[in-house]
């Protein structure tokens, strides 16, 4: 003899067996190409001369050592101001982000044209890198799987694959 099942005890089967099946299907690929910096939106400001003032002495002074004594960039505040004056900026869907540098007009920064695409795999976390002219990057960051199909942007539309 069975035991009927009652509402809620079919209702709790479902809610455990529904997200089961949903994912239990074949992992599907997104084609994924970068992103233009001309729909780019900034999501942080730039940082004003005394925040950067105020960090070059920490960054460049007593306590350099623990950063590992970058003698290019401490050498002057030009140098530090160059490296960085950066914002955080991202794509417009929000999927790539990057630190984009504040010392470019917005104009010149927004009409950057992709250069290359590249993946980096490093402790289960994937980079999938764009590499963009007057040397601005974004990176897309997944636990997924990413396969560069067209690197090279300047050409074309570069192109990755990702689960």
């Amino acid at each position: 003899m069975t035991m009927p099942l009652t509402n809620r005890a079919r209702s709790a089967l479902l809610a455990l067996a529904l997200p089961a099946a949903l994912f239990a299907g074949a992992a599907h690929a997104e084609t994924l190409s970068c992103p233009a910096l001309d729909k780019a939106v900034q999501v942080a400001a730039c940082p004003s001369d005394a925040e950067l003032q105020y960090t070059f002495m920490g960054f460049c002074g007593d306590n350099a050592r623990l950063y590992g004594r970058d003698v290019f960039t401490c050498a002057t505040f030009e140098n530090y101001k160059a490296v960085k004056n950066t914002a955080l900026w991202e794509s417009e869907n929000g999927s790539f982000s990057g630190y984009l540098n504040c010392n470019l007009d917005t104009a010149t920064l927004r009409a950057s044209r992709a250069l290359k695409m590249s993946v980096e795999k490093k402790n289960g976390l994937t980079r999938l890198i764009c590499d963009y002219e007057n040397d601005q990057r974004m990176v897309m960051r997944t636990k997924g799987t990413c396969t560069v199909e067209a690197a090279d942007c300047s050409s074309g539309e570069c192109r990755a694959s990702c689960e």
